[in-house]
């Protein structure tokens, strides 16, 4: 039983990490990169619709990205999600065949404040974490009549272990980042 809810919360704390390092490829260093355009959403026939099921996306330099539409007719709603996409700064330049979206010269105020984005991501990652802690906790809490509290206790010494090496990794991710946004 003990074991059942560490494996849980060791899961859903790897998760959380993942989630992170995925939002992190999101924010753009000094080139332009299809993954910035993994979470974008477009508004086609009504549903919100990830980018990379209606366009193949090229990187065909530095700081252009080509989007290759499969339906010609997505491309004003294609085009309207690039532009409104927070932090992106990019853009788009529809010549009817395809989209040519060109990012923007990184200063160093765009830098800094690409930092403060994925120190926020970091933290909501942390704050992921510790929110599975906590419920896991509590799980354990519930156990205590059936187990004994000596099991328990151990038990939770080995899911604060497993949530300092989770937030560590978070930690690890958010200094890469951080040095890879900032290098000149």
């Amino acid at each position: 039983m003990i074991s059942d809810v560490l494996a849980e919360a060791k899961e859903k704390m790897a998760k959380a990490v993942d989630v992170v390092q995925e939002d992190f490829q999101t924010v753009r260093t000094g080139r332009a990169n299809p993954a910035l355009f993994q979470k974008i959403m477009v508004e086609y026939y009504g549903q919100p619709t990830p980018l990379a099921q209606l366009a193949s996306l090229q990187n065909v330099e530095a700081r252009t990205i080509v989007v290759t539409p499969y339906d010609k007719s997505a491309m004003k709603d294609i085009e309207k999600a690039i532009t409104t996409f927070p932090n992106l700064g990019a853009s788009p330049s529809n010549d009817g065949e395809v989209i040519r979206v060109t990012m923007p010269e990184l200063t160093e105020d765009r830098r800094k404040e690409y930092v403060k984005i994925v120190r926020q991501k970091a933290e909501d990652g942390r704050v992921s974490v510790r929110s599975v802690r906590r419920k896991a906790k509590d799980d354990l809490d519930a156990l205590t009549s059936e187990v004994g509290e000596d099991d328990v206790s151990r038990a939770e010494k080995e899911l604060e272990a497993l949530t300092k090496t989770h937030i560590d990794q978070i930690e690890d991710a958010l200094k890469k980042k951080e040095a890879e946004l900032l290098e000149v």
